[in-house]
């Protein structure tokens, strides 16, 4: 058989390379999980008339089936000496201007009647803080990104560290 004369498959994120400064996963809040498990619960009262078996199996599909969702489409914040991941979006570290933490009402305000409309955003309902991180490149229009952390010093500080 001839060998194939397509390349290669290319990364669609480039490496972060280097140890890691910083990471943070946005989790769900516990009452996220509470809603959750209600919806799941709903499934009882759909099959009820049929079998209570298939009620109960029904919740469980929902669970799960809610679950993996909610786990695979967390948020993974991660700093590197040469790179910056906000959930699917990547750039190198000497692209990154400064960095500012908003909290309460200044962050409401980020969000809303502040917010660029070609900015990044990477916004988690259940998490109040957000930090906006300048963006430099001269190549790319997002004038910065908008991330929700649970812990906006500590992104700050990492993000300071050259």
């Amino acid at each position: 058989m001839p060998e194939s004369s397509s390349p290669a498959p290319v990364p669609s994120t480039p490496s972060t390379g280097g140890p890691v400064i910083y990471r943070e996963k946005l989790w769900p809040n516990a009452w996220i999980w509470v809603i959750a498990a209600g919806v799941s619960a709903a499934g009882i009262l759909v099959f009820a008339p049929i079998s209570m078996a298939a009620g109960y199996t029904a919740a469980l599909v929902l669970l799960a089936i809610i679950t993996v969702l909610l786990v695979l489409s967390t948020p993974v914040i991660t700093v590197t000496a040469d790179a910056l991941t906000v959930g699917r979006a990547t750039i190198e570290r000497r692209f990154v201007g400064s960095v500012q933490q908003f909290t309460s009402e200044e962050a409401t305000a980020e969000r809303g009647t502040r917010l660029n409309g070609l900015a990044y955003l990477c916004i988690r309902g259940w998490i109040d803080p957000v930090v906006k991180i300048e963006i430099n490149d001269p190549a790319d229009r997002t004038p910065y990104w908008l991330a929700s952390t649970r812990h906006p010093d500590q992104l700050t500080a990492a993000l300071a560290r050259r």
